[in-house]
């Protein structure tokens, strides 16, 4: 897919014209929902110009997604502009515009439907900007979550089978962008760095209240956004279940934080070998970015070695997005995927046990309100272990996904202990400060073998200084701290290189 707004060969006519003219671009929402019609909203309070258009899905109301006791409490002024934003001109037999009258109209498209439909869209707006001659028009997505391949049911980051595709992405709270005196912040990613810097201009035109930065790592930022949901998940349980011991809580946020980031490096090593960034015009330092290149490397039979791809770190509304989504509101309500990892806050207070499994969570969340389709993270974490594979995802960078995922899907049996984990501070504390090591680190390895390395100097020196262990000692160790049990959260670190053996 093409996907830029001029040829590869750019004509100095016409690009002098278009930057000419930039101030008066149009973009599109197609298949307005709560996220889409909230920016709408925004621009509508804050903006008099008439540079957005938008769609609803077929069979669609416009403001469908906010409830009736929303929309009553509305500027109506407001709710006005955004319905001539939806109303065709000139006027046709229809009462609000289609995504071919966006391809025509738009610059820049956002095809804002979530993974239900997201992949047909996209199909559609393809073959649209070929019939209708739109093809310097750049589609964009904000989908937060895996898609899954209609053939063979694998789950996929959508920028990474369509590498030209934009991506939007920053922290928000649809109530936050109705609020006249918040501020919110994005970045518009595309891979060609010419693209990405021009979007962000049009982008910037849309309201004074919504800063747009430019960055190219769109596959690093979908990963994150959807990885980012399942964590939620997590900070919304030890917020709500832990509320009363504040001092844990930047322990456990900060671990979320760093793993979802270790992972998109991780992910960004394996695609940015085939889907290179583009950056001919427009350097990474050109477009804000501190430094061109941010490489993880490690030594691997004495040879260094690239393991992580840090780079796109440097995008600070990507790093606000994860922060603000793992945490309480100052007003209004946490995102829904928080407000999730509160309904599972409740059901271990009152079940004294994990969920048996995904189904009854699904139950309690909808007496909760919160429907399945809703939550992205959900979807996401149901297809972990076959994200985990296809990128080689380290158990260190991923032990708190790892948790929350045998939380659902473990047997009866085995979540007596990460029950333990999840509601003792020492326990779960403790596993963050250990799971995040290495897997080669000595420590640990002896710990999960049930050796304490400290108790006894001879296995320590041999570790360190001669690197033999005595293999009949070692047994009879571990056989002893077997008997004598462990501590609950060294139990769920050895199930957990069980179900993941990367």
């Amino acid at each position: 897919m093409e996907n830029n707004f001029f040829d590869q060969e750019i004509n100095e006519l016409t690009f002098r014209d278009f930057l000419k003219n930039i101030e008066n671009c149009k973009v599109g929402f197609y298949s307005v929902g709560l996220y889409p019609a909230s920016l709408a909203y925004n621009c509508a309070m804050h903006s008099k110009k008439q540079n957005i258009l938008l769609a609803p899905r077929p069979g669609r109301e416009l403001l469908g997604a906010f409830s009736k006791d929303l929309l009553s409490s509305m500027n109506p002024i407001i709710i006005n502009r955004i319905m001539r934003m939806a109303t065709p001109v000139p006027k046709k037999d229809k009462n609000y515009n289609d995504l071919s009258d966006l391809i025509m109209k738009c610059d820049i498209v956002f095809l804002a439907a979530n993974s239900n439909h997201i992949q047909n869209d996209i199909s559609l707006a393809i073959k649209l900007k070929k019939k209708l001659h739109r093809e310097n028009i750049v589609l964009a997505c904000l989908v937060g979550s895996f898609c899954i391949d209609d053939k063979d049911k694998n789950p996929f980051v959508l920028c990474e089978r369509y590498p030209n595709l934009a991506f939007f992405t920053g922290f928000h709270r649809h109530g936050a962008l109705r609020n006249s005196k918040d501020s919110f912040s994005a970045n518009f990613c595309h891979p060609d760095s010419l693209t990405s810097l021009i979007g962000t201009k049009i982008l910037n035109e849309l309201s004074p209240k919504i800063q747009v930065s430019a960055g190219v790592h769109n596959v690093e930022c979908q990963y994150i956004k959807a990885i980012k949901n399942v964590s939620s998940i997590f900070a919304g349980f030890v917020n709500s279940y832990h509320s009363d011991k504040p001092g844990m809580l930047p322990t456990v946020n900060s671990v979320l934080l760093s793993q979802c980031f270790d992972q998109a490096a991780s992910v960004a090593s394996v695609i940015r070998k085939e889907n290179k960034v583009i950056n001919k015009y427009v350097t990474l330092n050109d477009l804000g970015y501190g430094a061109e290149m941010i490489k993880a490397q490690e030594i691997k039979k004495n040879e260094i070695v690239e393991i992580r791809d840090h780079t796109f770190s440097q995008l600070n509304a990507v790093t606000a997005d994860v922060l603000g989504s793992m945490s309480l509101p100052t007003e209004g309500k946490p995102t829904r995927n928080f407000q999730a990892g509160q309904v599972l806050s409740e059901m271990l207070l009152r079940l004294k046990r994990c969920p048996n499994d995904i189904s009854e969570y699904i139950h309690w969340c909808d007496n909760s309100s919160l429907r399945q389709g809703d939550l992205e993270g959900l979807k996401s974490l149901k297809f972990w272990p076959y994200i985990y594979k296809k990128y080689s995802i380290r158990n260190n960078n991923s032990s708190m996904i790892n948790l929350i995922y045998l939380c659902f899907y473990a047997s009866n049996s085995e979540k007596k202990d990460i029950y333990e984990v999840l509601i003792n501070e020492e326990e779960i504390i403790n596993y963050c400060q250990e799971s995040v090591k290495p897997n080669i680190n000595f420590e640990v390895n002896n710990k999960l073998l049930g050796i304490d390395i400290f108790s006894d100097q001879d296995i320590l020196f041999n570790r360190l200084f001669s690197k033999k262990l005595n293999k009949y000692k070692s047994e009879s160790k571990i056989l002893k701290e077997f008997v004598n049990g462990q501590d609950k959260y060294l139990k769920v670190m050895k199930l957990i290189n069980k179900y993941f053996t990367n």
